[in-house]
């Protein structure tokens, strides 16, 4: 009878470790946010956005005025933490909160005329973004249709999640 290798994982070389860091999809999706959103920063401190700001103002430079639930929905970020995101940037007066005219119950979130104008200055980023990455457009594009497929597996996992 052969001997059973009782050696931890790491302590073998010929093994691959399930848990080792450097394999975990999770750290790496981490650092990678982590650190593109660091690339971004360069470019939105200047305008005065942090980069969730900014996601609200993408959102609403491409769809307008939106309903607080909609906004939400879209950045698939909770009310509680949208709210916070709006306040400064009705105080940057980049944004107003106003009554849904489909919906007087509801707030809608509308860009103002110096909203609107920060367009332009922030059409320049993504161009900023692929040159200072520093990566070809067409694999920038691969990444993201990967984690878009990431995302919506995530969201079936949740969805499905048999063990709450």
């Amino acid at each position: 009878m052969q001997p059973v290798d009782v050696a931890p994982a790491q302590d073998r070389p010929d093994a691959a470790d399930p848990l080792a860091l450097e394999s975990q999809v999770c750290f790496a999706l981490s650092v990678a946010a982590r650190n593109v959103v660091a690339v971004y920063r360069r470019f939105l401190e200047p305008m005065g956005l942090t980069h969730p700001q900014y996601l609200v103002m993408l959102a609403l430079w491409q769809h307008g005025p939106l309903a607080v639930k909609d906004l939400s929905r879209r950045l698939q970020l909770d009310p509680g933490t949208l709210s916070p995101l709006v306040k400064r940037l009705e105080a940057a007066g980049l944004v107003r909160r106003d009554r849904d005219p489909r919906d007087e119950r509801a707030l809608a979130i509308a860009l103002t005329d110096r909203g609107r104008q920060l367009r332009a200055r922030a059409e320049a980023i993504p161009a900023g973004i692929v040159e200072n990455l520093g990566m070809p457009l067409d694999e920038l594009q691969s990444l993201h249709g990967a984690l878009t497929r990431v995302i919506d597996a995530s969201q079936h996992a949740l969805e499905t999640d048999t063990t709450r």
